[in-house]
């Protein structure tokens, strides 16, 4: 994977929300806070999607996937 390649997940959802993951190159992991980060701190690490998605957990066995969610009907709240 190129430092420039991200690995997007199809959407999922459950009741609440609906979720992806976003796999990033290894060598960028490094940069990121531990901690979760705002939506200004993984835009800056090169990840691209819409508006209203939520770093909401981090997976510490693969720290270079970076789990996002957002309301479930955030489209048509924000219309």
């Amino acid at each position: 994977m190129s430092v420039h390649e991200m690995n997007y997940s199809e959407k999922y959802s459950d009741t609440k929300f609906e979720y992806r993951h976003v796999t990033i190159p290894k060598d960028l992991v490094k940069r990121m806070p531990k901690r979760l980060m705002t939506e200004d701190e993984w835009r800056r690490l090169g990840v691209q999607q819409s508006r209203g998605w939520e770093h909401y957990m981090i997976h510490s066995p693969e720290p270079q996937i970076l789990c996002f969610r957002r309301n479930l009907n955030y489209t048509q709240q924000n219309q």
